[in-house]
């Protein structure tokens, strides 16, 4: 199957489970191709056919973004260099959660959910601690006995019982011993972000290779620049996050503010493309453009995202 095949699954799987989905962003060289909202969940995700495809670069500005917007990282994928993801399997790369368009449909469409996990040495499930450790002490079963019958060590059972994953065949014979069901669902979503949104801001004294950013610093944004994005950064004030991109290149600009538009709509933000010049209008749909010269005349960042704001209708 095509990647653009693959893309169009996905979108197809995430819009008949009801999530509000982006068109599939056609740009070179950024980090995601879809974003999709359902109520609160946010899902910025890269569609590749092999999985080992997706760089360490993409993958960080994926965690950045995620952090910024309050978003979930995700990849869908077909194989790997060990061959086909198998379905109701989650893996990672560079700790971001994959899986195949299979899996996100039984999640999705017929509430099946995965119970395995990739991790290094094969493959795992998760297991519900607390019931584990409730039907071990009420029928009055020791750690070893326990053990013995998983073929593991106590000191196993007791990590076991502390959140750790077991092997398949492990948690199987556990289950069976204990006749309750300790494998617990995974959530092909779940993310546990590495750091905060200001620690890939930009810091008090430093300066970026923009000079409308810049401007933004100085009166009183945060500013965390992107690479792999259909915008340049992300810009942070006290009411607002707004994502930001500066039109540099007149050709696509009209592309970029299209783009940023859809993708501010569906994570709830607002965007805007920095210009040198005066256009007809003072919107692209919904994408607010200001001039380097009214930026220049702003001394506060309340008064830019009052524009911005007014400015992010469409008219």
């Amino acid at each position: 199957m095509s990647r653009d095949d693959l893309i169009n699954t996905t979108r197809a799987i995430l819009a008949k489970a009801g999530f509000d989905v982006s068109s599939a962003l056609n740009l070179r060289s950024i980090c995601f191709d879809i974003v999709a909202r359902k109520d609160e969940r946010l899902l910025i995700i890269k569609v590749l056919s092999n999985i080992d495809a997706l760089s360490r670069d993409s993958a960080e500005e994926m965690k950045v973004l995620a952090e910024a917007l309050h978003a979930s990282p995700m990849l869908v994928g077909e194989t790997s260099s060990s061959g086909p993801l198998e379905t109701g399997t989650v893996y990672t790369r560079f700790k971001i959660p994959i899986t195949s368009n299979e899996t996100l449909a039984d999640h999705l469409l017929e509430e099946v959910p995965p119970f395995i996990f990739a991790a290094p040495g094969g493959l795992y499930v998760r297991l519900d601690r607390d019931v584990l450790k409730e039907a071990r002490e009420s029928k009055g079963i020791s750690l070893g006995t326990l053990a013995e019958t998983a073929g593991v060590s106590r000191r196993t059972i007791q990590m076991y019982e502390s959140g750790m994953g077991a092997m398949i065949d492990a948690a199987i014979r556990l289950e069976e011993f204990l006749c309750v069901p300790v494998i617990a669902p995974l959530d092909p979503f779940e993310y546990k972000g590495e750091k905060k949104p200001e620690d890939c801001e930009v810091h008090d004294g430093e300066r970026t290779a923009s000079n409308a950013l810049n401007r933004l610093l100085d009166i009183g944004f945060a500013i965390t620049p992107v690479s792999k994005s259909p915008f340049d950064a992300i810009t942070r004030g006290s009411r607002t996050v707004i994502l930001t991109g500066l039109g540099l290149e007149e050709g696509r600009l009209i592309q970029k503010a299209m783009v940023a538009s859809e993708i501010s709509r569906i994570a709830g933000r607002h965007s805007l493309i920095i210009v040198d010049k005066k256009r007809s209008s003072d919107n692209i749909d919904t994408t607010a453009v200001v001039t380097n010269e009214e930026l220049n005349k702003i001394d506060d960042s309340d008064i830019l995202t009052d524009l911005v704001l007014s400015r992010s209708t469409k008219k």
